[in-house]
């Protein structure tokens, strides 16, 4: 749920059959890279917030934010499934931890400068 502060080290390690997981869109939730390690069929991830985060979109005033939103919330299911898992035999830690951390970072950051500006318009429309 939303209360889970971070994924650690190893904590999916040889899970091959995982497919998809669902995380709280905080910075900070993937802290290791090795978190995937060998799970090459993690090809999808959904955020716990997905649903409220897809009504704040859907509210978006400008049908730009909204479509750019809708694209960066879905790109990880995109970009995941050819993303290497990588494997403890080569000593190689893979780069889905990576991707989702960039990914969870990009999302984050989109939102705090969509609010800005939508500040902005108001402050303007205000005045």
């Amino acid at each position: 749920g939303k209360e889970l502060e971070s994924i650690e080290e190893w904590a999916f390690y040889d899970c091959t059959y995982l497919e998809r997981i669902t995380i709280p869109l905080k910075d900070g939730m993937i802290t290791d890279d090795d978190i995937f390690q060998k799970c090459e069929k993690l090809k999808s991830v959904d955020l716990v917030e997905g649903e409220v985060l897809r009504d704040i979109i859907t509210a978006l005033q400008l049908e730009e934010w909204k479509n750019e939103m809708d694209r960066e919330m879905s790109a990880i299911n995109q970009i995941l499934p050819s993303v290497r898992a990588g494997s403890y035999v080569h000593d190689d830690v893979g780069e889905k931890a990576l991707a989702i951390r960039r990914w969870i970072s990009l999302v984050l950051r989109k939102i705090i400068e969509y609010k800005a500006h939508h500040r902005r318009l108001l402050n303007e429309a205000a005045t």
